[in-house]
């Protein structure tokens, strides 16, 4: 596609965003390119100017769109995890940012969950996102062990998977019930399995 102008840009940001928040509304077999034209005032051929891959192509932005969303809203606690506090503030951040989706779902993690088994790039790109999150949370361990804060013989990126399947398992079983409870719960969880490393076992309590 060549060169976008100014305009353009943001038109086609545009349209990233207002797919991304109907397939979080009804997900990607509920999202037509005639919902989303419908929904940024586009016409068909401004669409394909944009996006000539059609649906793949847009539903790939969005998967990229929405994991810049996701690690911008982590900071910059994210980029720092060296002390409890940090931690503390990273997780109330990270709670925030779902509640303020206005739907008990992670974005990330429902585009994993449909695309997955059907468009190996779509599932490629999210592979290497969680990758990224995960590695960014086990660089977190790492500063928390070189601070004395947490045993140094602790796995970090084992630690960083758990804390991630604390939050997607959380925020899956909190979808039913409307409430952020579970996910809290979750989060408790992974919370006072990194505190057991604590060396002395002196529990840090979240803030």
């Amino acid at each position: 596609m060549a060169e976008l102008t100014e305009k353009g840009r943001r038109t086609r940001s545009r349209i990233v965003e207002a797919t991304a928040q109907r397939i979080l509304d009804a997900g990607i077999d509920g999202t037509s390119l005639d919902d989303v034209r419908a929904a940024t005032l586009t016409s068909k051929s401004q669409l394909f100017h944009y996006f000539p891959g059609g649906k793949a192509e847009l539903v790939r932005e969005v998967a990229l769109w929405e994991g810049r969303q996701l690690l911008a809203a982590q900071e910059p606690h994210l980029s720092d995890l060296s002390t409890w506090e940090s931690w503390a503030a990273w997780r109330r951040g990270l709670e925030e940012y779902y509640l303020g989706l206005g739907r008990w779902a992670c974005p990330i993690g429902s585009l994993t969950a449909q695309m997955a088994a059907t468009d190996a790039e779509t599932a490629e790109l999210l592979r290497a996102g969680w990758t990224g999150w995960r590695t960014r949370v086990a660089d977190g361990v790492r500063r928390m062990q070189a601070g004395g804060h947490v045993d140094p013989g602790a796995d970090p990126d084992r630690l960083a998977a758990a804390v991630l399947a604390a939050v997607q398992g959380g925020l899956l079983l909190s979808q039913p019930e409307r409430s952020s409870w579970p996910l809290e719960a979750a989060l408790d969880s992974a919370w006072a399995t990194l505190e057991s490393l604590r060396p002395g076992g002196r529990a840090a309590q979240p803030s």
